[in-house]
């Protein structure tokens, strides 16, 4: 067992250390409990943490999506030229956001936090000596137990589209980032897993005389810039990219779910067991309507990145209204 290393002074608030390997530590905080108005949230948070929990055992199986998503996150690094020297992986599974860094963005202390205490200890295993100092820890998107302008840099990916309040939880990002600070995000939009949901509503409609819900509801690329906004984050930019990944049947892509700990766990779900007729229907209906020439079904993933700063006092700022030295129609000719 290695020794234990405790994080720089005054970075966390809450937290006990455990000992871990010796390129990882593994923290554990008390914030996990759920929301006592759990009712009137559209997701089981504790749900969500024992499934994940068990995703844990057999994730390298199923981390193909967070780890291209991570990839393609920390590629945007490359065209900032700052330094991040204590930076935060906010829901980082199994670590795919360290593994993925390579030494971009100068970034020296990494804490990596999930929701699932066996994710957190998964990334902290994973770690290697050439990379950043890394610590592990248990704590709840909804409930940050850091102080105030601790990081450099926020990251996540592909965590924040289970978080109940997300407004609330951006506020705290913005609370934590030190000013000027960069907030680089990726959660899933609104148009992933669109095949799947049409499949389900159809076939309980049909079979049941009714639907409920089986597939969450995600933020849509609209909205993002304006939430951002409203936690009070500066220079909000918001993009999509759309992956599309392929399966044999729908039951196959219901198992990489399960696999990636990405099941239904909204608290108005259905809670009997789904009739075999239904799951039979859903089935056929996916494979009618979208099926391929090849014979297999996609699966869409929409993915929104995000990004945006703690407001800070030198950066670039919007003219005020009225202040243009030429009006449009002199530029307008101007270029002509």
């Amino acid at each position: 067992m290695g020794s234990m290393k405790a994080l720089p002074a005054g970075e966390v608030n809450f937290g006990v250390l455990i000992p871990g390997g010796t390129t990882g530590r593994l923290l554990y905080n008390g914030l996990m409990a759920d929301s006592e108005n759990q009712s009137a949230a559209p997701f089981d948070r504790a749900l969500l943490r024992q499934r994940r929990d068990r995703a844990a055992a057999k994730w390298p199986a199923h981390d193909f999506l967070v780890r291209e998503a991570a990839e393609r996150l920390v590629d945007r690094l490359d065209d900032i030229k700052r330094q991040f020297p204590m930076a935060l992986d906010l829901g980082c599974h199994g670590g795919e956001i360290s593994a993925a860094l390579n030494n971009r963005g100068g970034i020296e202390t990494l804490i990596e936090t999930d929701l699932s205490p066996a994710m957190a200890a998964r990334a902290r295993d994973r770690q290697t000596a050439d990379g950043p100092t890394c610590y592990g820890l248990a704590a709840d998107e909804e409930a940050l137990p850091f102080g105030e302008e601790k990081f450099d840099l926020i990251l996540s990916c592909l965590s924040l589209h289970w978080v109940n309040d997300l407004p609330g939880t951006l506020a705290q990002i913005r609370h934590c980032l030190k000013p000027d600070g960069l907030f680089l995000a990726a959660f899933l939009g609104g148009e992933t897993l669109n095949e799947l949901r049409q499949a389900w509503i159809e076939a309980e409609t049909a079979e049941e005389g009714g639907a409920s819900p089986h597939v969450s509801p995600f933020v849509d690329i609209r909205d993002a810039g304006a939430l951002l906004q409203r936690a009070g984050l500066a220079l909000p930019v918001v993009d999509s990219d759309t992956l599309t990944v392929s399966y044999e049947s729908a039951f196959n892509l219901m198992a990489e779910l399960r696999g990636m700990g990405e099941t239904n766990a909204l608290n108005n779900r259905r809670r009997t067991p789904t009739r075999r007729a239904t799951a039979m229907r859903a089935a056929e209906i996916y494979a009618q309507r979208f099926k391929e020439p090849d014979g297999r079904l996609p699966a869409t993933f929409q993915i929104l990145t995000v990004t945006a700063w703690a407001p800070d006092a030198g950066q670039p700022q919007p003219l005020a209204p009225g202040s243009a030295e030429q009006d449009l129609a002199t530029a307008l000719k101007s270029e002509g």
